[in-house]
């Protein structure tokens, strides 16, 4: 089995900082693409921002220029850093990553539990 902790969530003012978490723990071979996905109430998840093996990365238009996603390969962890933030960006954001659990595997995807940001204005 594989899990995926975030952390790093909490309460901030507008145009505060924060910076994510999330380790990936278990049976791992291999992660592909690990992404950063949020939900705030009454709205459906949507990405956030996505980084692959190749380091390469995608962001929502509403976060470009301001939140940066990165990653470390040998602690299976991911990170998002966050900065200018805005009310609009709070929600519970999660986790994903697609995972190879042996060799002969094919790649799954797992979601983490969430963690809570708000931004209060």
């Amino acid at each position: 089995q594989v899990q995926l902790v975030e952390s790093g969530g909490d309460l901030v003012q507008a145009g505060g900082s924060l910076r994510l978490s999330c380790a990936a723990s278990g049976s791992i071979f291999s992660i592909n693409v690990m992404g950063w996905y949020r939900q705030a109430p009454g709205k459906q998840r949507e990405l956030v921002a996505r980084i692959s093996n190749g380091d390469s990365t995608n962001y929502a238009d509403s976060v470009k220029g301001r939140f940066t996603v990165s990653r470390d390969t040998a602690k299976n962890t991911m990170y998002l850093q966050m900065d200018s933030l805005k009310p609009e960006d709070t929600a519970i954001y999660y986790c994903y990553a697609e995972v190879k659990t042996s060799i002969m595997s094919l790649l799954r995807g797992y979601w983490g539990q969430g963690t809570q940001v708000t931004v209060s204005s």
